[in-house]
């Protein structure tokens, strides 16, 4: 019967799927069956003959296959690798080299024999590539074959560097990458424009030919390719829909990575459920948006017939669940995110005392607080609370170097026309010039670079902070070390990132936290900004200001939370989306075209004003009031 119920739960996917609560606890488990292999054949005197892969979902394989080398003497000298891909051109000592990251990662770390690794060359002359193709496959062959191939899956579906359009059958060749992908590996070259167009790969059909396959992925980005992947239709527009063929594959998910798949986004299609108050509200909800009707005119009719009977049977009758949900998605809605004084805050998403709270805003860039949740800033400070900005990083990365000329520009100008001795800043200007003119691609700027395009942004951030109505002693800049650590090394985050974020909590004592909860910034610097806010809050728990502090979450920049999530939701007329747009307005090094745009080509006030329109929409379809926009916020429970 277990057996029966698991081939329900999953009758929507095509091929084994094997879901863990996390990233490290799903990479230790492939390393493990890595090294068991590497054994095994130890023993029987033969090589393991491993595909490997490059960017960030196997460096945690990777890390923990040098946890068990030097912690349980695992010895990899039985070991032949081959990589699966390399772009073109492409040098090994670069630091963006499929070489250099395996060396990096793995090969520096352990008893491998050098001589045993094979990984696409990015030197060759182009004439040379059909040839070396085919003598990589044939290497492969003569050896048997791989053992075991580990893969990741790119946002256009592609495995290995085969994108859409790839045929089964391939074998390794030279490809042209696709826009995304290289939009994608954009931050490590320091721009889209510096990304290879082309790459070496393994093909499909070489991919096909290994005695086992293990696909991996991690987090929300990967959530909805994962699901065409392993529940769509197989089409050369989603490579990894040919790994459906395979009797020898596996896919290995963290949780956010298995969210769209349908046993875990909308269970009851699939299976009997619990039927706890988030669940109803989400399949509730779900309902009305599938039938594009009000929440209150669902029938039991279109619960029966689109999979919901048994939660009719069990908490009806509907038009009773159908108002209770109503209910609580019209609770959400708060013109007071600060709490409404002197008001039964018992329906409320935020307490009603203390009447005057004490909150801060935590920004990872300078930019952050206005365009996710501007219109709340503003809010909070004209209803009257103590409110504090924290700007986390300096976002100096993200300022054009032809910005950075035109402010020295400026000052020498500025400097000479009242008569001040401008020498020290006319070699300065020199030397930047010099710098900048022979600049390569992502390559790390000047110290007085970088401090020059950080008070570019802090400048911004004071303007925009104050037309919140801030004054200058509530902004704060507290330059976390990880930021600039990061351009130079893999694992930044430190003791005194936590400590700087520490002494600011214990200095404001908030009851209020907002946070940025959007973890899709391209950049990655919102998720790691956030963790380092839960550290802090973890040390200072048992303060007791700490138990009546309530942390929300916001996002808007890069994409916003779904209805059934959203605990608190704050309406914006026209006139405050308009203070909201000046308020992103000061940011102006980050209009027209920011440095990182991600993949929205928008600027950053049509993508905040879009979606938070977007939301207010969404609550208006459901069969709730109809507002100008709506910031979002859910509430995290340390």
């Amino acid at each position: 019967m277990a057996r029966l119920n698991l081939l329900e739960e999953t009758r929507f996917e095509k091929l084994p799927v094997t879901v863990y609560q996390n990233t490290d606890i799903a990479s230790r488990k492939v390393a493990r069956r890595i090294t068991d292999l590497i054994q095994k054949k130890s023993k029987n005197g033969e090589y393991a003959i491993l595909g490997l892969a490059t960017g960030v979902t196997p460096i945690g394989v990777y890390k923990e296959l040098v946890r068990i080398h030097k912690e349980e003497n695992i010895s990899f000298k039985n070991v032949i690798s081959f990589n699966l891909d390399e772009y073109y051109p492409m040098k090994p000592t670069s630091p963006q080299s499929y070489v250099s990251f395996m060396k990096e990662n793995l090969f520096d770390h352990i008893d491998i024999d050098m001589a045993n690794v094979h990984i696409p060359d990015g030197t060759l002359d182009i004439e040379k590539i059909p040839a070396f193709c085919l003598e990589y496959e044939k290497k492969i062959t003569e050896l048997g074959g791989l053992d075991l191939q580990i893969l990741g899956i790119g946002r256009t579906g592609h495995i290995g560097f085969n994108e859409p359009g790839s045929a089964p059958n391939s074998g390794t060749r030279l490809v042209t990458l696709d826009d995304l992908t290289r939009r994608d590996a954009s931050r490590d070259f320091g721009g889209k424009e510096n990304v290879p167009t082309k790459a070496i790969t393994m093909g499909i059909g070489t991919i096909f030919k290994a005695r086992e396959i293990i696909l991996m992925a991690w987090n929300r980005k990967k959530a909805s390719i994962i699901k065409k992947a392993v529940e769509g239709e197989i089409s050369s527009d989603v490579p990894a829909t040919y790994l459906q063929l395979s009797e020898n594959v596996e896919f290995v998910l963290d949780q956010d990575a298995a969210s769209e798949l349908t046993r875990f986004n909308t269970p009851w299609l699939v299976k009997d459920c619990v039927w706890d108050g988030p669940l109803i509200k989400k399949a509730v909800i779900w309902l009305a948006n599938h039938l594009e009707k009000p929440i209150l005119k669902l029938t039991e009719e279109d619960y029966n017939n689109n999979g919901m009977a048994e939660l009719a049977t069990e908490k009806g009758p509907v038009y009773n669940i159908n108002i209770d949900i109503f209910n609580k998605i019209q609770h959400t809605i708060t013109g007071w995110p600060g709490g409404k004084p002197n008001a039964d805050d018992s329906q409320r998403p935020e307490r009603a005392t203390p009447d005057k709270k004490r909150v801060i805003i935590f920004s990872p860039h300078p930019d952050d607080d206005v365009i996710s949740m501007g219109g709340t800033f503003i809010r909070l400070v004209d209803q009257g609370h103590d409110v504090h900005v924290a700007y986390q990083t300096s976002g100096n990365t993200a300022v054009w170097d032809d910005d950075a000329l035109r402010f020295v520009e400026f000052a020498r100008d500025f400097s000479k026309s009242i008569n001040l001795d401008t020498a020290k800043l006319d070699d300065l200007y020199l030397s930047m010039r010099k710098f900048l003119e022979t600049k390569q691609p992502n390559q790390a700027d000047t110290s007085e670079i970088q401090t020059l395009k950080g008070l570019i942004r802090k400048g911004e951030a004071i303007s925009g902070a104050r037309f919140a109505g801030l004054p200058d002693d509530h902004i704060h800049f507290m330059a976390l070390p990880f930021y600039d650590r990061g351009k130079t090394e893999r694992n930044p985050v430190s003791e005194d990132d936590v400590e700087i974020t520490m002494e600011l909590l214990q200095k404001v004592k908030p009851h209020q936290i907002f946070a940025a909860g959007d973890f899709a910034d391209p950049h990655g610097t919102h998720k790691v900004c956030f963790d380092i806010i839960v550290a802090a809050l973890d040390r200072l728990k048992n303060e007791s200001w700490v138990k009546d502090c309530w942390l929300w979450m916001y996002r808007g920049a890069w994409h916003e939370f779904e209805t059934h999530e959203i605990q608190m939701a704050v309406p914006l007329s026209p006139q405050e989306v308009e203070r909201k747009r000046f308020a992103i307005f000061k940011h102006q090094s980050q209009k027209d075209r920011p440095v990182f745009p991600g993949d929205d080509a928008r600027e950053f006030w049509v993508r905040a004003e879009d979606r938070t329109r977007e939301t207010a929409k969404s609550y208006d379809k459901l069969g709730l009031a109809e507002y100008e926009a709506m910031e979002a916020f859910v509430r995290w429970i340390y």
